[in-house]
C-alpha cells in the first residue's frame, strides 16, 4: 500500500550549512500493511508504527521521511516497510572502509524494513541514492514482477528491483524492430533447396539489426511442411521446414502467423507451424495446435520487467474452413466483442499491448474500410501498437490520440519482406522499428520510425533484402 499525500510542501530547512531542497513534497497520514496488522502513521516527517493499537516503533532520530510504503519487495510473501528519507551524510553506519569522514549535507535514502512478530527490524539501509527523487511507489505486480519506482523533480521514472543484498536499477526502455510477410514464393524456396546448405541469406543483410533489439518479429506469411511433397508455392503454400530454422537461427523472439494462407496445408500445417517456433523458443502468436490446449488469444511477453500482451489476428484464410473441432485454431478477425473483451482481459494481465494484424486490401497503398473500422476498434479498446501485413505495399503510419489522451501508434501495413512478386510497389517493404518506455504516464511509445527495405532477385534467382 502507498502512503496519499495531503498536498505539496515547499520545504527549506536549514541545517549544519546545507539545505533540504525546494522540490520535495513531504506526505502525510496513516495506512496499514497490507495484513492489516501494523498501522503506519507518517507526520511531521516521522513514522510511528503501532501494533495492536500500540506504538512498537518510531523512525530513527535524525532522519527526516519524506514518504512511505509497505508492499513485498522481495517476493518473500510478506510486506516490507520502505521509507523514502534524508539524513545528514551520504553513508549510513557501515560507512565503506576508505571513508574517513562522511559529508555534512542533506542526502535522500531509502530504509527498508521487515514486520516480525509485533516489532520492525532493519533489513536494509542505503547510502545515498544518487538521485533526485520526488515520489516512491510500487509498481503493483504480484510476484516476480514487484519493483519499486522512483520518480524524479523532472518526471523521470526508474525502476528498481530487489537483489539478496539490495536494490538493483533495471533498464527499462524495450526496443522492437518488426518485419513484414516472409512470402516463400516457388523460386524462393527451390533456390535455397539447390544452392544453398540453408536459408540463412533470407536475413543475413538484417542479423545485425535483430541483435541489436530487444523484440524481433516477423510476419510467418506460409504455413512450414516438412514432407517435399506438401512443398508448394501461389496459391497453396508449403514452405520447407529449413525456412523456419533460418527465423529461429537469425535471432527472432516473435513469429506471426495469422493469415489468410495459414490453413494452405490443412490444420497438420498450423500444428507443425506451431509446434516447430515454440520447440524452439520462438513465440508463436495468431495460431494454436489441434487439441486447443495453447488456447490463450495472446502471449505474455516479458522483457526489462514489462510484459507486453502480444495479439495477432486474420481477416480470414482464403476460404478455407477452420476445422469444427477446434474453430480457435486461427485468431480471426471477425467478432469484435470478442476481440474486445480478449484485450480487455490481457491489460488487467499486461503493461504494454500489441496487435499484429493480417488485414487491408492487396496492393492497395491506403487503409481500406475494414482497416479503419478495426483500428477504432483498437483505438476504443486502449491498445498501445497495431502493426498490418497483408496488403504486400507499404502504407502510412501513424501516432492516434483518443479523446483521454491515450495514444495508439498504428502501422497499416509494412509491406513484404521477402517474395517474389516484381511489382514495383510489392519490392519495397519496411521495418517497423519503436521503443516502449516507462514515463511519468505509464508505458508509452517514445520512439518509431518504418525503415525502407528492399527486395531483390541477384544472379542465379538468388533473394535478397536490405535497407535502402
Amino acid at each position: 500500500m502507498a502512503l496519499v499525500s495531503t498536498g505539496a510542501i515547499l520545504y527549506l530547512l536549514w541545517s549544519g550549512g546545507a539545505f533540504l531542497p525546494r522540490w520535495i513534497s513531504w506526505q502525510s497520514g496513516s495506512f496499514y500493511d497490507s495484513s492489516e496488522s501494523y498501522e503506519i502513521v507518517l507526520q511531521n516527517k516521522k513514522v510511528e508504527i503501532l501494533y495492536g493499537g500500540v506504538s512498537v516503533w518510531n523512525s530513527p532520530k535524525g532522519v527526516k521521511v519524506q514518504s512511505v510504503l509497505s508492499c513485498d519487495i522481495d517476493n518473500d510473501g510478506m510486506d516490507e516497510l520502505l521509507l523514502l528519507c534524508w539524513k545528514i551524510g551520504r553513508y549510513g553506519e557501515h560507512r565503506p572502509y576508505w571513508v574517513e569522514r562522511d559529508e555534512k549535507k542533506w542526502s535522500q535514502h531509502i530504509f527498508v524494513y521487515e514486520y516480525e512478530n509485533g516489532k520492525i527490524k532493519a533489513k536494509w539501509m542505503a547510502s545515498d541514492i544518487g538521485q533526485d527523487v520526488a515520489k516512491m511507489e510500487g509498481n503493483g505486480r504480484e510476484a516476480p514482477f514487484n519493483r519499486l519506482l522512483l520518480t524524479a523533480p523532472d518526471g523521470e521514472i526508474s525502476r528498481f528491483r530487489w537483489d539478496y543484498w539490495g536494490f538493483t536499477k533495471e533498464e527499462t526502455a524495450v526496443s522492437f524492430v518488426v518485419f513484414g510477410d516472409n512470402l516463400i514464393h516457388e523460386p524462393i524456396y527451390r533456390y535455397g533447396l539447390r544452392q544453398e546448405a540453408d536459408f540463412a541469406f533470407l536475413f543475413e543483410n538484417v542479423k545485425d539489426v535483430i541483435a541489436e533489439s530487444d523484440v524481433a518479429v516477423i510476419n510467418q506469411e506460409t504455413p512450414l511442411v516438412d514432407n517435399p511433397e506438401q512443398y508448394g508455392g501461389y496459391p497453396r503454400f508449403g514452405t520447407p521446414a529449413q525456412v523456419g530454422q533460418a527465423i529461429v537461427d537469425a535471432g527472432f523472439d516473435v513469429v506471426t502467423c495469422a493469415t489468410n494462407h495459414v490453413l494452405d496445408r490443412g490444420g497438420d500445417g498450423v500444428c507443425f507451424t506451431k509446434e516447430f517456433f515454440t520447440s524452439r523458443g520462438v513465440t508463436c502468436i495468431g495460431i494454436e495446435t489441434m487439441d486447443g490446449a495453447d488456447g490463450s488469444p495472446y502471449e505474455i511477453l516479458v522483457r526489462n520487467g514489462t510484459r507486453f500482451a502480444l495479439f495477432n489476428y486474420t481477416y480470414g484464410t482464403n476460404g478455407i474452413r477452420i476445422p469444427e473441432d477446434n474453430p480457435d485454431m486461427v485468431h480471426l478477425l471477425d467478432d469484435e466483442e470478442r476481440v474486445m473483451r480478449e484485450i480487455k482481459e490481457a491489460e488487467e494481465e499486461a503493461d504494454f499491448v500489441i496487435v499484429f494484424v493480417h488485414w487491408g486490401t492487396e496492393y492497395e497503398k491506403q487503409p481500406d474500410e475494414f482497416q479503419q473500422k478495426w483500428t477504432q476498434v483498437f483505438l476504443d479498446s486502449k491498445v498501445d501498437v497495431v502493426v498490418g501485413t497483408h496488403p504486400h505495399v507499404l502504407q502510412p503510419y501513424e501516432m492516434l490520440r483518443d479523446d483521454n489522451g491515450h495514444e495508439m501508434l498504428v502501422y497499416y501495413s509494412i509491406g513484404n519482406y521477402i517474395s517474389a512478386q516484381d511489382e514495383e510497389s510489392c519490392v519495397k517493404g519496411g521495418m517497423a522499428g519503436f521503443t516502449v518506455s516507462l514515463t511519468s504516464e505509464g508505458f508509452r511509445v517514445t520512439e518509431y520510425s518504418l525503415q525502407p527495405l528492399t527486395i531483390t532477385r541477384m544472379d542465379g534467382g538468388r533473394y535478397s533484402t536490405d535497407f535502402q
